[in-house]
């Protein structure tokens, strides 16, 4: 019974949290989910690379009148951009992804040169 319970106990520290937030490690200093550009960059230095885009969504939503039900579409736009950072050959390229100028998520890319 005492190795069923470490065992479950233990697999539960194993799972995924599905609250993974981003977060960018510069050597000692952290750029958090949500930190500006700025923080970033103040933080991180400059990247190797920037790339930027626009994105479009969108959004439906029915209204009921007196008469009769509307649907309106609106469009929003969002700029998206990606800062990599190459923090050498012995270490992950990390891939900093801004929308609308704040940190959203951070992915590893290939070893770096």
């Amino acid at each position: 019974m005492r190795a069923l319970l470490a065992a479950l106990t233990l697999s539960l520290f194993l799972l995924p949290s599905s609250s993974d937030a981003a977060t960018l490690r510069c050597g000692n200093a952290l750029a958090a989910d949500g930190a500006s550009k700025a923080d970033v960059l103040m933080k991180c230095g400059e990247p190797m690379s920037k790339e930027t885009r626009s994105e479009s969504v969108s959004d439906k939503t029915k209204q009921k009148g007196q008469e009769a039900d509307t649907t309106q579409e609106r469009t929003v736009y969002k700029t998206i951009e990606e800062w990599t950072y190459n923090f050498g050959p012995r270490q992950f390229m990390q891939v900093a992804v801004f929308e609308n100028g704040r940190l959203v998520d951070v992915r590893s890319a290939g070893y770096g040169r």
